[in-house]
């Protein structure tokens, strides 16, 4: 007989911590290999984890509704299969930044290991760079995703774990660090509101509750992604810029395609498998739109893996199609249509909600003209995508007249890092990605 470790698994490049929401089996179960047996909730996504083998589930250390960091110990299964599978399966994998060296459609060095020696926490003005695959800000990512006590005790006494190098992997902030911290007197500043998430400075008062109002606490993927976005915004120097493009060639384009393709494919042909098209090609002539700050360094990303925002009834998801630019339009609105479904569903698998090089967001589908997004951590740009109408337009006549002609238009925003992308290339990006919509080929794959 022998027993194999079952770990709180790594949910993206951003995640540190995940929430244990539900156990699928009970102790004494039997688990077939592959099979479900709890289900864990993040920022990224909400899944169904699978058993690494066959056996019987001999032990759960994690309960319900709690939290722990990825890595972690959760379960242990036995099995009579016996040291050979037992062995690999009991090693705690590689955190996701560093196994992703390996991975299809991913680079970029491994992760740093942590100092040896413990030493009493520093709080500084800048986090030093930790050299990593998901590209910037992993560091302060890892701290202010510190065990639940730690940032309890953080936010009581007003303290940034994000400007604190820990003795922790990669500079995590243990409670043995923020209590040396704490002694040393150098935290004597106003206590910041628990009310306010992980990262988020309290400016004034708390806002207080009134008579009959109503109290919720936030979800754990409303808490989570908002812990993100408020990083995302400190972490990358936003610029937005905007163009109107005119999608009257695409959209008689996907109209004459459309009954013949659906009927092909079984796919629902939109506007969006165009798009995705057209940017991928603007990505290849401006590469740093497809790149990532990584400290005072930039990781030029090979694949050119587009995130998809999906808005959820629970909240957000971003799943991601890997290697786009190997993709027909076909392809394209196949992986589109499939993960949106699956994000639905719940049952999208951890590697398809990280790994974005690019993303794309759509609230024009909700009637919004236009929008200034937040650009996802370890990227370093995004598209909005405004509502897709019809408008009066000046136009040239067949004698070069002017004329008054009905079009099809939206606003596209882009949001983009100052710090390593240009205003103009961001704006030859957008034009580049106009002129590919508005001259889009008859002859498409």
């Amino acid at each position: 007989m022998a027993r194999v470790d079952v770990n709180m698994p790594q949910m993206g490049e951003s995640i540190a911590e995940g929430t244990l929401s539900k156990w699928l089996k009970q102790v004494g179960d039997e688990v077939k290999r592959d099979e479900a047996i709890f289900e864990i909730s993040t920022d990224k996504v909400d899944a169904e984890i699978p058993s690494p083998v066959a056996g019987v589930l001999a032990e759960v250390l994690v309960t319900e509704g709690q939290t722990v960091a990825v890595q972690t110990l959760v379960a242990r299964i036995e099995t009579e299969k016996g040291a050979a599978v037992g062995a690999g399966a009991t090693q705690p994998p590689a955190p996701a930044e560093a196994t992703a060296v390996a991975a299809p459609g991913r680079g970029g060095p491994p992760q740093a290991q942590a100092a040896s020696e413990p030493h009493a926490a520093q709080h500084r003005a800048d986090a030093p760079a930790i050299a990593s695959t998901s590209g910037n800000g992993l560091e302060d990512r890892l701290r202010t995703k510190s065990s639940p006590l730690v940032r309890k005790i953080a936010a009581e006494h007003g303290i940034e774990l994000a400007r604190m190098q820990g003795t922790g992997i990669a500079g995590r902030v243990t409670k043995r660090d923020i209590e040396s911290y704490l002694q040393s007197g150098a935290a004597a500043v106003p206590a910041r509101s628990m009310h306010a998430p992980a990262g988020v400075e309290q400016h004034g008062p708390a806002p207080e509750p009134w008579p009959g109002d109503r109290v919720e606490p936030m979800s754990k993927i409303r808490a989570l992604t908002s812990d993100h976005m408020v990083a995302a915004r400190r972490t990358a120097a936003h610029v937005t810029s905007f163009f109107e493009i005119d999608l009257t060639r695409v959209g008689r384009l996907r109209q004459k395609m459309r009954a013949q393709f659906e009927a092909e494919t079984g796919q629902k042909l939109t506007y969006l498998p165009f798009i995705i098209s057209a940017v991928v090609d603007g990505l290849k002539q401006f590469p740093m739109l497809n790149a990532a700050v990584s400290g005072s360094s930039i990781i030029h990303r090979k694949p050119y893996n587009i995130g998809i925002a999906v808005a959820l009834d629970w909240g957000l998801i971003v799943p991601v199609i890997k290697n786009a630019n190997d993709l027909s339009l076909s392809g394209l609105t196949k992986s589109l249509n499939d993960l949106a479904d699956r994000a639905r569903t719940k049952r999208l698998k951890p590697d398809e909600v990280q790994g974005a090089t690019f993303t794309i967001t759509n609230p024009g589908v909700f009637g919004s003209l236009a929008g200034t997004p937040i650009i996802p951590l370890g990227t370093s740009a995004i598209l909005g995508l405004g509502a897709i109408e019809k408008r009066p337009k000046v136009v040239a006549g067949p004698d070069g007249e002017d004329t008054i002609a009905i079009r099809t238009c939206a606003y596209f925003s882009l949001s983009f890092d100052h710090r390593i992308v240009d205003g103009a290339d961001a704006d030859k990006f957008l034009a580049a990605v106009k002129k590919g919509l508005e001259s889009f080929p008859d002859t498409v794959r």
